[in-house]
């Protein structure tokens, strides 16, 4: 290779560019920040010298030359001014720009140097000065703009500083050479101190694309998750979840449209006896033909969900007969179904509740529609009803329990039972679950989703949970120091600051070290109010308390909130045990127990009530688990007794051999 063939090849490689994308999009957008800032300073500096050389120069230097240099200077402020960012698909217009970058450091930089080497053959000392001064400081200027560009501050520096060191050589003025050495000097390190900075900023841009990609699989992964999480495996229709997700984002377009919405729930008539009489297999075939005709019969915008077990829902838009609707799905599900070759006949009833007569919010229709059905079902098997004035009349009735729930006396009203946690492998009691209950002295035992809900809706919520942590945290000091306590906070506790006060008070007061506790939020609570959810998450956790996410995989953004909120626990949400025993279901399991052991969170699996449920849990490697396979909830004393009956024994619960459980497993799957 010839020397000048490799002359040109060394300086292609030195203009090289990174790469990466993210890396020359980042450079563009940091020139974009900082050029006009250069050339303003080019400018005024030029313009400091023009003015100290006015008298002594001639004007075609001081006038035309240094005019032409200011042009030059204006044109590229503007042109930076009005260049747009550039997004990482667009990174070959950041390159292109880039190098035109150099190649303009390298001539701008000889056109001033050659303006100023002239300007220093007129004056006396003091304007020799400037010019020394001059190229220094801009030299200096260029290579901090240029800090994400070293191939233009190295090019820019080299193209002025050289000829500026040779230029005072040959003068053989010693002060001046010994400036100019002392200003080549200072400059060099400055490259080297720049490079340095750019490979540490291309490795940041580097790591943080990286971070980006791996967000992007995450959000890609939870997307897949929310769709398993909402559709019904056996069905294949929308499950319960998607069900009032869906509802309530139609119900808002109706609220703000001005039109109407109808709600229908539709309970299977002698669905059980024929479940008895062929097999569960039989009847889940039957489950999905009905899905299937139930989609044949309604329109393209209703929507149709399994809610569970033989329970469907419908969303029915603002322009359909309800009532209509309502008797043709009862007739075609009361037409025999041909499956696995048994005619088989049920029936079906309905309930139904429109918006806005009957409710303006979610759980109003679907209440409504629920009451509906059971108004259907009192009086003719096989019909639908629609929720009407007569039905409101009737369900006001319930309000009884908003009047009982305000008179009573808490303090003596209220109780806590405790479910014990397990670990599977050793069957030792880890942590018990502190579950609220009320006793009415007016309406006998009354179930915690019935007083609870009242009681946020009536703002009751911080007096009841202080009530109830004040006698779980009582109960709880009688028990071993190697037992941990879970409670359930609502979605009123964790938002109220003063609530959350409280409840630290609470527990200083107390006995129990507060690392023995952890509190239980649900994913809706913290979407309540994310910022208010957070503060109160932050304040428990530095006292030393855990806090757990309860009904995991209920929501859309579970995932999402692994990743942002401080958690130590996630407990899976009962309804993905119903489906162990399947390999969609056993797989969705697994996912999710890899996700938490990569996060480093501690895993619980509630509503455990078979043997087979547990196996299944097992071979997919679930810890913990709760449900009433173990025990169901019980006082202090019973779980007291219980715990002593067990006596955290190898026998206290069957072993299994998880490894040939697991092939066992995988070959049915």
């Amino acid at each position: 290779m010839s020397k000048i063939g490799w002359n040109a090849a060394v300086w292609r490689s030195w203009l090289a560019l990174p790469k990466e994308p993210e890396v020359l999009v980042a450079q563009y957008g940091a020139l974009k920040r900082q050029m006009p800032l250069l050339y303003t300073l080019i400018f005024v500096n030029t313009a400091a010298v023009t003015y100290t050389h006015w008298s002594v120069a001639p004007k075609w230097l001081t006038i035309g030359f240094s005019g032409l240099l200011g042009v030059v200077c204006a044109w590229r402020i503007v042109f930076w001014m009005r260049t747009t960012n550039l997004q990482r698909n667009e990174y070959c217009k950041a390159r292109h720009q880039l190098r035109r970058t150099i190649y303009l450091s390298a001539v701008l930089g000889s056109g001033f140097l050659i303006w100023s080497l002239l300007l220093d053959h007129y004056g006396g000392t003091a304007e020799h000065g400037h010019i020394a001064l001059f190229v220094a400081v801009t030299v200096i200027g260029c290579i901090f703009c240029f800090v994400e560009l070293p191939q233009a501050a190295t090019t820019g520096t080299l193209v002025v500083t050289v000829p500026y060191l040779l230029y005072y050589v040959s003068r053989g003025n010693a002060v001046f050479t010994a400036m100019a050495l002392n200003i080549f000097l200072v400059n060099t390190v400055m490259i080297r101190v720049l490079c340095n900075s750019f490979m540490s900023f291309k490795t940041s841009i580097i790591a943080t694309a990286a971070v980006a990609a791996k967000q992007r699989e995450t959000e890609i992964l939870s997307t897949e998750n929310a769709r398993l999480a909402h559709t019904d495996a056996l069905t294949g229709l929308p499950n319960r979840r998607f069900f009032f997700s869906e509802l309530g984002r139609r119900l808002a377009d109706a609220k703000e449209g001005g039109s109407r919405l109808s709600v229908g729930v539709l309970d299977l008539d002698r669905f059980k006896p024929v479940n008895d009489t062929f097999g569960h297999a039989l009847g889940d075939r039957l489950l999905a033909a009905v899905g299937e005709r139930l989609l044949h019969n309604v329109g393209a915008r209703t929507v149709v969900a399994r809610l569970g077990g033989d329970e469907f829902g419908l969303i029915i838009p603002a322009d359909s007969d309800v009532e209509g609707l309502g008797a043709a799905i009862c007739e075609a599900l009361g037409q025999p179904f041909e499956v696995d070759g048994h005619s088989v006949t049920i029936g079906c009833s309905g309930g139904f509740a429109s918006f806005p007569e009957a409710g303006t919010t979610v759980h109003e229709l679907f209440d409504r529609s629920d009451y509906a059905l059971y108004h259907a079902k009192s009086a003719s098997v096989g019909s639908s009803s629609l929720f009407s004035l007569e039905h409101e009349t009737r369900i006001r009735s319930d309000r009884s329990l908003e009047t009982a729930l305000r008179e009573a006396d808490l303090a003596t009203e209220l109780y806590v039972v405790f479910q014990p946690i397990l670990c599977t492998r050793t069957n030792v009691v880890t942590a018990v679950e502190a579950l609220g209950r009320w006793r009415s002295a007016v309406l006998g035992d009354v179930s915690p989703e019935r007083f609870i809900v009242t009681a946020e809706r009536l703002g009751m919520m911080q007096s009841i949970t202080l009530n109830l942590l004040g006698k779980a945290l009582a109960d709880f000091a009688t028990l071993p120091e190697s037992i941990g306590l879970s409670f359930n906070l609502s979605a009123h506790d964790i938002v109220s600051p003063s609530t959350i006060a409280k409840v630290l008070d609470h527990i200083n007061k107390s006995t129990v070290d507060p690392k023995r506790i952890a509190f239980e939020l649900t994913e809706t609570s913290v979407m309540s109010d994310y910022d208010a959810a957070v503060m109160g998450i932050r304040a428990l956790r530095e006292l030393g308390i855990r806090v757990a996410l309860d009904d995991f995989g209920t929501g859309y953004s579970s995932l999402s909130y692994l990743r942002q909120l401080p958690l130590d626990k996630v407990k899976v949400d009962r309804s993905f045990v119903t489906d162990i025993n399947k390999p969609s279901g056993r797989n969705i399991v697994a996912a999710i127990v890899g996700l938490c052991r990569t996060l480093q969170l501690e895993l619980i699996i509630e509503g455990v009530e078979t043997e087979g449920q547990l196996i299944a849990l097992q071979a997919v490697g679930c810890s913990l688990a709760q449900g009433y396979l173990f025990a169901k909830p019980m006082s202090v004393a019973e779980l007291t007794l219980w715990c002593a009956g067990q006596e955290f024994s190898s026998t206290a619960l069957p072993q299994y051999n998880v490894e040939s459980t697991s092939r066992t497993l995988l070959r049915a799957g």
